[in-house]
């Protein structure tokens, strides 16, 4: 899934964060959204393929399984890049937790958004996580 280039054009080797307006943010959800589908689901089954390699199968089968976990690893890291494309960070990867960062009265903070969600209607404090999530609509603006 190629990263639309108006998404990537603002990052610059040079600048190693992108700041995200709610409306920008917003625009990118559904791709995020297909790109953080697909993390939940690689992230299972890597689990699942990780939970088979504890069961102690037989040494073939267990090669075979330990080939299909790299390659499961390799696409999940694949998939966790396009969002550092965007500009974006995955910060859990069972719920799909994705933070966007934004600048408002001066300092940083994150644009939260969970898979399943319409769009972004929470932010947090840079340090505060998932529990300090509070509704956009206090930010007098953005």
């Amino acid at each position: 899934m190629a990263v639309p280039k108006s998404w990537s054009s603002d990052i610059s080797p040079t600048r190693t964060r992108r700041y995200f307006t709610l409306e920008e943010a917003n625009r990118t959800i559904p791709f995020v959204s297909r790109v953080v589908t697909d993390i939940v689901q690689t992230h299972e089954r890597a689990a699942n393929l990780h939970a088979q390699l504890e069961n102690r199968g037989k040494p073939q089968q267990r090669i075979l399984v330990e080939e299909e976990l790299e390659k499961t690893v390799d696409r999940l890291n694949d998939l966790v890049d396009e969002l550092k494309t965007i500009g974006c960070e995955l910060k859990e990867y069972r719920l799909g937790l994705v933070d966007f960062i934004a600048k408002h009265d001066g300092r940083e903070i994150c644009l939260c958004w969970k898979l399943g969600e319409d769009r972004i209607d929470h932010w947090h404090e840079l340090h505060a996580g998932f529990q300090g999530r509070q509704p956009v609509q206090m930010l007098h603006h953005l």
